[in-house]
């Protein structure tokens, strides 16, 4: 078995409509801090918009693609099906009566002895939040009401929807380092290190869905987390050996990215740790203004006219 360089989750990339229904959501909602506003790197005229803990600590980290005009999904298999954000001991009651409170169903499940409380974004995106000892994890932020003891600290775990757990599953442990554990049903729990909050991954079966088509309310990919260039080569250099070909390194200005596709079809991405949020703009200044990739920065007039505003 392959030593896992990958140290847990980086982030989570989703696709969505309304980029003002989508921040309001994820702040006011969520009580999430917006860290960057942005664009996608290969399409600048869609936002891309970027929500974390209070310091974008690399696995907090959830970004959208908000396009106004974006059609609505539909769920299949090959898909990272639901994304679930950890909150501190004690909280789930509290997030309960905010959900209630604003009018956004929520329902009480538990999924390997966690409990958990599901619900969706305004696209349909799947979410859920757990308890978790997070009290050494991520900056909390009192964002929007949400006080710093209850709020979402990182993302916590990832579901995948597949046709054959066993062949994705045995690729994660092979060319990922992940261990295979528990079983429930159709769904299969894998880890990595101690099992903590962002080393958690799950695999559903699903021999009978048909392939989901992306849009509005899906994610794109998953990123993972190696701390440098260096375990990111080491990585790339065993998923070619595994016959995964991945994409060259590519630079997205907070970190170094490499993108493949699993058993399964589900996109992964394994992203560095640096150089982190603050290599374009300082701390305190997270999400105030637009900030342009280098290559995009002379169209910045021709870009902003074409952006919903968000203020």
């Amino acid at each position: 078995m392959a030593i896992p360089l990958i140290t847990g989750i980086h982030h989570v990339t989703a696709l969505a409509s309304s980029p003002r229904g989508n921040l309001d959501f994820y702040t006011r909602v969520l009580g999430m801090r917006f860290i960057k506003r942005t664009v996608n790197h290969d399409d600048p005229m869609t936002y891309h918009l970027y929500y974390a803990d209070g310091v974008g600590s690399p696995g907090s980290v959830l970004t959208h693609f908000p396009h106004p005009h974006a059609a609505r999904a539909s769920h299949g298999t090959g898909e990272i099906r639901r994304t679930v954000l950890a909150v501190p001991v004690g909280s789930m009651g509290y997030w309960i009566d905010r959900l209630e409170g604003l009018g956004i169903t929520a329902i009480s499940s538990v999924c390997f002895d966690r409990p958990r409380l599901e619900f969706t974004d305004p696209d349909g995106m799947e979410l859920a939040i757990a308890e978790d000892d997070v009290a050494e994890v991520g900056e909390p932020w009192e964002g929007h009401g949400v006080p710093d003891s209850h709020a979402v600290r990182t993302v916590d775990t990832t579901t995948l929807r597949v046709p054959d757990v066993r062949a994705t599953g045995q690729f994660l442990i092979d060319a990922l380092g992940f261990v295979a554990g528990n079983r429930e049903d159709d769904r299969q729990l894998f880890t990595l290190h101690d099992g903590g909050p962002g080393q958690r991954l799950e695999l559903i079966g699903d021999r009978q869905a048909t392939m989901y088509a992306m849009g509005a309310g899906t994610v794109h990919h998953v990123a993972w987390r190696v701390p440098d260039e260096q375990a990111q080569k080491i990585v790339s250099d065993r998923l070619f050996e595994a016959n995964t070909p991945t994409t060259p390194i590519i630079d997205r200005l907070y970190f170094r990215s490499i993108y493949f596709r699993i058993p399964g079809r589900v996109i992964f991405e394994v992203a560095t740790d640096g150089p982190g949020f603050d290599a374009d703009e300082a701390l305190e200044d997270f999400g105030r203004s637009l900030k342009l990739p280098p290559q995009h920065e002379p169209r910045r007039n021709e870009i902003e006219a074409h952006l919903e505003p968000l203020d």
